[in-house]
């Protein structure tokens, strides 16, 4: 079962995006090689549906930042290797000789480049099975969760004839039948295991680029719990793709699945509201999060609603687009899996009368779901007032603090229900009612 998660959700947390400045995957590409890359690419794209997997790959993030270490190879020599395995070779050993043979004497009458790039191709491929055996070898001593793949990479690497041939001094020009040979070795005989060494490669390039990313931001790893205990707790937790974030801590179980967020626009409700759905997504890919401490129960997905549009295409209204969202959740809800759902100023493109009996039927309606959790933002504070009898929702306010006639936001979440009405008072401050009245 994979975990669920929708396009809507995906844009709305800016998780993806290879090349978009500000994505969540832009703060984590310090990849180097097409392979590693890969990699990253599945990562984002599956999230891991356990907490023994998920706890297991944090702890080997963990062991690459507390070791420091910097990736070994050189990429372009990574990259003709990779170019040279993908080309193919003879099925037979004969076959291989008599084309290496062929390559040798058109290089000599034409242009044809293919035998240099067999040689080029070899070449590399020594180099970087060298540089791996003494990553490998420096790794061992370590111990720790990487200890079974380093020694599954080692055993390969120490195969009499792959040690052969990294002794082969590069240098010097090989005979044709030994070109031929190791050619037919590398890409038949032992092709599975040479693509299993390029494999922990990029294994290597990804956890020393996720570990020195959670090493230059301070980030820190979550603890995954099983899904039945439905917990979600976090100490100090911040938007990651935003420099001096402030952070806030959350605290949500069973008893007390639902967090009823309400506070003036700008003051910071849907920032918190996005830093609490990328710590999900990244907590179950195993990845460094911006906190100082994380323990979450596993979710089969992750539901937000805090960026809806309405689409002309269909004929959607802004807020027959909400209406659609919220059924879209409410599906989700009822379908018996344990998620997280976010909803940020619900029915905001209704009059207020209809946002408030709106956003009171649903948060009551969805409060009931307690194998779920759920963030329900609004300005309208007088549904919080309506709900302070139901006994699993915790109320939270982003404050705004005035100085003089100007607000001040503190993104510190507090308890309770804000008082604050400031919309006026800012639309005074912007001299709006003085140009039209000019």
């Amino acid at each position: 079962m994979s975990f669920s998660i929708d396009r809507q959700t995906m844009d709305e947390l800016n998780l993806l995006g290879k090349f978009r400045q500000g994505s969540v995957y832009h703060l984590f590409n310090h990849v180097k090689t097409r392979g590693g890359e890969r990699l990253l690419d599945e990562m984002f794209r599956s999230p891991l549906q356990d907490a023994i997997s998920i706890n297991q790959r944090s702890s080997v993030f963990r062991f690459f930042q507390d070791a420091a270490l910097q990736f070994p190879f050189d990429v372009p020599q990574l990259n003709i290797m990779r170019e040279y395995m993908d080309s193919g070779a003879g099925k037979s050993a004969m076959a291989a000789l008599a084309g290496t043979f062929m390559k040798k004497m058109l290089s000599s009458l034409t242009r044809d480049e293919r035998y240099r790039k067999i040689v080029q191709g070899l070449q590399a491929t020594i180099v970087t099975l060298n540089k791996c055996n003494a990553f490998a070898e420096l790794l061992l001593p370590k111990g720790g969760p990487f200890t079974a793949r380093v020694q599954a990479a080692k055993q390969i690497l120490s195969h009499p004839e792959l040690t052969k041939l990294r002794n082969t001094d590069i240098y010097k020009d090989l005979p044709v039948s030994a070109l031929a040979h190791y050619d037919h070795l590398l890409k038949g005989k032992l092709e599975k295991e040479i693509n299993e060494i390029l494999e922990f490669i990029y294994e290597l390039d990804v956890n020393i680029a996720i570990s020195s990313v959670a090493a230059s931001k301070g980030f820190a790893y979550a603890k995954a719990l099983p899904k039945e205990m439905n917990v979600f707790a976090v100490q100090d937790l911040r938007h990651p793709c935003i420099d001096k974030a402030v952070g806030n801590n959350l605290n949500m179980q069973e008893q007390s699945n639902v967090i009823f967020l309400t506070g003036a626009n700008m003051a910071g409700k849907s920032t918190l509201m996005k830093s609490v759905g990328i710590a999900m997504y990244l907590a179950h890919m195993g990845f460094p999060l911006a906190v100082s401490q994380m323990e979450f129960s596993v979710r089969e997905g992750l539901y937000s609603s805090i960026n809806v549009a309405d689409n002309i295409s269909l004929g959607y209204s802004h807020f027959y687009a909400e209406v659609v969202r919220v059924k879209q959740a409410a599906e989700a809800a009822a379908s018996g899996k344990r998620l997280l759902l976010m909803f940020d100023e619900l029915f905001k493109g209704t009059n207020v009368k209809d946002a408030y009996d709106g956003t009171l039927a649903v948060t009551e309606a969805f409060s009931e779901y307690q194998d779920c959790i759920f963030i329900v933002s609004t300005h309208i504070i007088e549904v919080g007032e309506a709900l302070k009898d139901t006994n699993n929702i915790r109320f939270v306010y982003m404050p705004t603090v005035m100085e003089g006639a100007r607000p001040r936001y503190t993104y510190k979440l507090q308890e309770g229900i804000t008082e604050d009405r400031q919309g006026m008072m800012i639309i005074r401050n912007e001299g709006i009612l003085e140009m039209i009245g000019d």
